[in-house]
């Protein structure tokens, strides 16, 4: 079956956590990729945030999977910044293989962050937000072609 991000946004939190486990990690993506956070999913205010956040904070991520890292597109002039490690090992949700984001030792402002993805669909990335082992939000990451 195939999903949207809109989708997501109307899912509860529960129901994103069983899409994530439901699926392995996939390839390590390479090129840039659209980014909707995910907060507050399943209520009504989820889409609007969804659209606050990406116009006025982030945008998505723009990986290089040779070299293992990703800036990321911020601010609304798409700067790309705040880089990460990219790598697989096992997720902190459910212990099976993912893909870490691990801004740990390349980013002052953002060292406390680690994301996991894993690859819902070709295209089509399911994210978590972890600050030290504490969750915080979900993301989508929508790759063209």
């Amino acid at each position: 079956m195939t999903q949207t991000v809109s989708d997501w946004l109307k899912m509860s939190q529960a129901e994103l956590d069983t899409l994530f486990s439901a699926h392995d990690a996939g390839p390590i993506p390479d090129g840039e990729a659209k980014g909707t956070a995910i907060i507050v999913p399943g209520t009504t205010f989820s889409d609007e945030i969804a659209k606050v956040i990406n116009i006025f904070a982030w945008q998505g991520k723009l990986f290089d999977a040779d070299r293992g890292f990703l800036r990321n597109t911020i601010l609304p002039f798409g700067l790309k910044a705040i880089v990460a490690k990219v790598y697989k090992e096992p997720s902190w949700l459910d212990g099976k293989e993912c893909i870490v984001l691990d801004y740990s030792e390349t980013s002052l402002l953002a060292s406390h962050i680690r994301d996991e993805i894993r690859m819902i669909q070709p295209g089509l990335y399911l994210g978590k937000v972890y600050w030290d082992k504490r969750r915080l939000i979900d993301f989508a990451l929508e790759f063209d072609g």
